[in-house]
């Protein structure tokens, strides 16, 4: 009788210990996920900036165009090649600031906290492995 009062203690010791780690693990995995959701943020930031840098860069593409139509109407043949040429040069530029600042917006997609998801997953695996070792 008394091995099993010293079984029953051990248990709810068990079950004491598990609690608290069990709560310690979470506290820990949600830590892990507020860091890579601010990652993923800054990320998407950057993606965003360059997005609005490529619209700028657009809009005065179209001024130039808009320059050289006036000018190619107004003017001779140098006048409105020149402004022609400044407006493939912005519209080349916001064609490569569109790229990257796709690039930077996937990369932060989606925005789920994946190595969290991942460890918690592990955590689970681990948790039933050792909850069957225990009962055989």
């Amino acid at each position: 009788m008394d091995t099993q009062a010293d079984h029953d203690r051990s248990l709810s010791d068990l079950a004491r210990q598990l609690s608290m780690q069990t709560t310690e693990l979470v506290r820990h995995e949600v830590e892990l996920a507020k860091a890579e959701l601010r990652d993923k943020g800054k990320r998407a930031g950057v993606g965003a900036g360059m997005f609005g840098g490529a619209g700028a860069l657009g809009v005065y593409a179209l001024g130039a165009l808009t320059a050289a139509i006036i000018a190619g109407i107004a003017e001779a043949l140098p006048v409105w090649a020149s402004a022609l040429i400044v407006a493939a040069l912005y519209g080349a530029i916001a064609g490569i600031l569109a790229l990257r600042g796709k690039n930077k917006v996937q990369q932060a997609t989606p925005p789920l906290p994946e190595q969290t998801v991942q460890s918690v997953k592990e955590d689970v695996r681990y948790t039933k492995q050792r909850a069957q070792e225990a009962r055989q």
